[in-house]
């Protein structure tokens, strides 16, 4: 019951973070202004492409997911795997992280795999995707070098942020006492029946973060680890293409503003509300996009987008316990 209390207090706590800095970004905006360049100045043939490249980076998602676990002696069905992944999603949206044990918990329900040898497999995709990230951010510090300084410039707080925390004391001072008090449990209290179990637990978990090791596709699943990020790109470029003041700005540029949004979007707060508007509109602003525009487009783009993860989220949680309603 307190576990369930806390996961709401920190829910909540996440959610009115997020809303505080929407509320911060729209305020005092012309919300007529606003109504009036959505109905009569979006093209929104765009938007809807978007949305059906983000539907291909989740079926690529899905695939690679498929890819990862066949070691480990299970192939789920697609659908299964599939809808999983989107339960997972839909969960972020409530608290974040929570969507990575949901979509283990549901494939392990309906395809019967060890939900620790899930879990491996998907923080295995998470240290894909940060690499990809990383490998994003060195591209465009290298080609847009003069816009990160502006925008680091413009963004003190940011620079502060990333300084403080790769040079933590606590940090590192709570990575070592992690490591070292797993280390001690194990020698001292291994042969109790609770410290064998969470052995296996750990175990199991290892195996399904090793699982790439013995892939037999290795090839097609690091095609998939970069077409999933190409889509993700893609989304927010041909949204550009929608709006008259963003139009006409370079790919380049594109790549800056999708990569300064990433970052929004692995901030602690459901969808990347608020953390990704915010992140946007100033990437927007360093090729001169008024942050009055700017608001426009991270309003309508992380509108849609998370539309679509809501309306495919909540057909998933139907779809699950249906196409497996025969299975004993």
């Amino acid at each position: 019951m307190k576990k369930k209390l806390f996961d709401i207090a920190k829910a909540l706590i996440f959610l009115a973070l997020g809303l505080f800095l929407f509320w911060l970004i729209y305020r005092g905006q012309d919300i007529d202004r606003i109504k009036s360049v959505l109905k009569n100045n979006v093209n929104y043939n765009w938007i809807w492409l978007s949305l059906f490249l983000g539907l291909l980076s989740h079926i690529s998602r899905t695939l690679r997911w498929v890819i990862l676990i066949k070691p480990l002696g299970k192939k789920p069905g697609f659908l299964n795997t599939f809808f999983s992944v989107m339960t997972g999603y839909l969960m972020n949206l409530a608290l974040p992280r929570l969507g990575e044990v949901s979509r283990c918990g549901a494939l392990s329900k309906y395809e019967k795999i060890s939900m620790p040898k899930l879990l491996g497999t998907v923080v295995l995709e998470r240290f894909v995707d940060v690499i990809m990230l990383l490998l994003l951010t060195l591209f465009v510090f290298i080609t847009q070098f003069d816009k990160m300084l502006l925008f680091l410039r413009n963004n003190p707080e940011v620079e502060d942020k990333i300084v403080s925390v790769l040079t933590s004391p606590i940090l590192i001072g709570a990575v070592i006492f992690g490591i070292a008090a797993v280390v001690i449990f194990r020698k001292k209290y291994g042969h109790l029946p609770a410290a064998k179990k969470f052995n296996d637990v750990l175990s199991s978990f290892g195996e399904g973060f090793r699982s790439f090791k013995s892939m037999d596709k290795k090839g097609t699943f690091i095609f998939h680890s970069i077409f999933i990020w190409l889509m993700y790109f893609l989304m927010s470029y041909v949204s550009f293409q929608s709006f008259e003041f963003t139009r006409d700005l370079p790919i380049l540029a594109g790549m800056t503003v999708f990569v300064l949004g990433s970052y929004g979007m692995v901030a602690p707060v459901q969808g990347g509300i608020g953390a990704w508007h915010v992140m946007t509109i100033e990437g927007l602003a360093l090729y001169g996009v008024a942050k009055s525009n700017g608001v426009i487009f991270a309003f309508l783009v992380h509108a849609a987008q998370t539309s679509m993860i809501l309306v495919i989220g909540l057909i998933s949680l139907w779809a699950l316990p249906f196409i497996n309603r025969h299975r004993a």
